[in-house]
């Protein structure tokens, strides 16, 4: 099953130029089974997300793009954003409390050097990025990000690789050009929220480029 993992939309995305129904007939058009709605601090309300599943005869979920103060995270499975979930501390609770699970989204940004070809740049940046005080509460790393450059996708992959975590890959769409850039594939039946949630705890997938736009593709 191929699902784009990181979504987002203009019903609750203020930087979004996607409608809810124009996303879903998109990641249709490009062989998707499914999408997760990832807005920014925001989750929509479940019976909205019922609706556009049926509406369009598609696998809908519920997700949220938590901004912290050591990136972004996205989380599957917390119903709502809380007061507080910027400090990576709280967002770990609240996950655990309510059995969610967490991703490092485009971990690359802020973290690539300017001058990555400078001697010892590269891996002076991977050494700061794997001291991120999120990555010890995440299950999987975003290695494909659908809007991030070759170089900043393999520093993605290589900072998984020292970590010893999976990645996974979103669209990240904003917009209809982003939609069906990568996916993840998930290598057991997903049919609703628990079980991604529980597909994403044991590791069943694996990051897959569908459309190439300096995308590269992860080696393992």
């Amino acid at each position: 099953m191929l699902i784009d993992l990181h979504t987002h939309t203009a019903r609750l995305s203020y930087d979004s130029q996607l409608s809810p129904d124009d996303l879903v007939e998109a990641a249709k058009a490009a062989g998707l089974d499914g999408i997760c709605l990832t807005e920014h601090d925001f989750a929509w309300e479940p019976e909205e997300v019922r609706r556009l599943a049926r509406r369009h005869r598609f696998l809908v979920l519920p997700g949220m793009e938590v901004n912290t103060g050591h990136g972004h995270v996205l989380a599957y499975g917390l119903p709502r954003y809380v007061f507080g979930m910027d400090r990576v501390e709280t967002l770990a609770r609240l996950a655990r409390e309510a059995g969610a699970v967490l991703v490092a989204a485009h971990p690359y940004r802020r973290q690539v050097p300017w001058e990555p070809a400078r001697d010892g740049a590269w891996a002076e940046a991977l050494g700061r990025a794997v001291a991120n005080p999120c990555y010890p509460h995440v299950c999987a790393i975003e290695g494909l990000n659908g809007r991030g450059k070759e170089h900043e996708n393999r520093f993605s992959q290589e900072l998984a690789e020292r970590l010893g975590l999976p990645t996974v890959a979103g669209s990240d769409a904003h917009a209809l050009a982003d939609v069906g850039t990568c996916a993840t594939e998930f290598l057991t039946p997903v049919r609703d929220l628990e079980d991604l949630i529980a597909a994403l705890r044991r590791g069943l997938f694996r990051p897959v480029v569908l459309r190439a736009q300096g995308l590269t593709r992860p080696s393992g």
